[in-house]
């Protein structure tokens, strides 16, 4: 199989698998909901797992803006000393470091604040 052919159909075929699995995880959650009813089992348990879970996204923003801003302080510092690799590589992850202990500051405040 040619290497260009393989390139296209990874991606493609990695997003089918990916829509054919939530459609199918949405239908089972359904199924089974439909039964507990059928039982008589109240289905209300499954509204406790809707509470909004802002952790995950906080982090991966504040990583990726911790990312962005290390890889423009490593751009000045190459332009500025010729440092080369050394500076992307060092302010990306001190960076993208800050970015992630500055979540976990605001995780925890945050739930300091809903747990009195």
């Amino acid at each position: 199989m040619d290497v260009a052919v393989l390139g296209v159909m990874v991606p493609i075929v990695a997003l089918i698998g990916t829509f054919v699995m939530v459609v199918y995880l949405r239908k089972f959650e359904n199924l089974e909901r439909m039964s507990m009813i059928e039982k008589g089992i109240d289905p209300t348990i499954f509204r406790s797992r809707q509470y909004r879970n802002t952790s995950v996204p906080l982090r991966a923003s504040l990583l990726l803006i911790g990312a962005g801003v290390g890889l423009l302080f490593g751009y000045w510092l190459d332009s500025m000393t010729h440092m080369e690799e050394v500076a992307y590589f060092s302010m990306l992850f001190i960076c993208g470091g800050v970015g992630l202990g500055l979540s976990y500051l605001i995780e925890e405040r945050k739930s300091k604040e809903i747990k009195p």
